[in-house]
């Protein structure tokens, strides 16, 4: 796989950092002194950013984190002061098509996170594909103590509907112990381990075959919304798929390779 480095952003005040190197793409929210709380031009710059590199053939992974001491501190609840209901209808609306850029990104895309994740933050981070996290990571989803509605969609998805609602009705803080407990986080890591060990996810991710990795992502994805017999049918056009693109022989030779290296291995 060739090296080449992109960097969509020009001025290092975007709201959002992007580099692709060897098939690896980086986005990072890049409002440290708001501790990256979202507004309208992060939103849209998200969602931007994910197109882009849905859209990029170069492309084979996406790795999600923030700069600063948070991954997200929620909306930018500052920007909605003197604004009208319509302003903030079409703020939401903005916040739900940058969610859903990064959830219908045919890559997999891996959230890294750190400190505080609250609310939006949540949000995007459960858009992903799952969850790499730094054990200072915190889970906050307040919404309806800021007289709003939020996350009332994806966390119930991820989590269940009970725990859900205790959660949004409680505002309580959940830890990142807790957070793996319950499915939320897929991997816990020490804060200083965390670039290193999502970095070489990406790597592992990168270096598999991209259709397969593409395929596989559709197929789960696909399959959760119907039943067992017609998920068997979505996972058997995606075999097709890689049937006839000719891809599956370069993975038999690999494994033969692997195989016979190993069985020349000493106990």
């Amino acid at each position: 796989m060739s090296s080449t480095t992109v960097d969509s952003s020009a001025l290092t005040d975007s709201p959002v950092l992007t580099d692709i190197t060897d098939g690896i793409a980086r986005i990072r929210l890049n409002r440290p002194h708001a501790r990256n709380a979202v507004n309208l031009e992060l939103c849209h710059a998200l969602r931007r950013s994910f197109e882009e590199l849905d859209a990029d053939p170069n492309v084979r992974v996406v790795l999600l984190s923030a700069e600063g001491n948070a991954f997200c501190a929620g909306a930018d609840l500052k920007e909605r002061v003197d604004k009208d209901e319509h302003w903030v209808r079409q703020r939401r609306l903005a916040s739900f098509a940058a969610y859903e850029a990064i959830e219908r990104c045919r890559k997999p895309v891996v959230a890294s996170t750190h400190g505080a994740v609250v609310g939006s933050g949540g949000e995007i981070a459960m858009a992903c594909d799952f969850i790499i996290a730094a054990r200072d990571t915190t889970f906050r989803f307040p919404e309806p103590h800021w007289g709003t509605v939020g996350a009332t969609q994806r966390l119930q998805r991820v989590i269940g509907k009970r725990r859900a609602k205790e959660l949004l009705f409680t505002n309580r803080l959940l830890g990142a112990e807790e957070a793996y407990a319950l499915g939320l986080v897929t991997r816990l890591v020490e804060p200083g381990e965390l670039s290193a060990v999502t970095a070489e996810v990406g790597r592992s991710i990168a270096g598999a075959p991209a259709l397969a990795i593409e395929l596989t992502k559709q197929a789960i994805d696909l399959g959760e919304e119907t039943d067992l017999d017609r998920g068997i049918r979505i996972e058997m056009a995606a075999i097709e798929r890689c049937l006839a693109d000719g891809g599956w022989r370069d993975g038999v030779d690999r494994f033969n390779t692997s195989h016979s290296a190993h069985e020349g291995e000493q106990p």
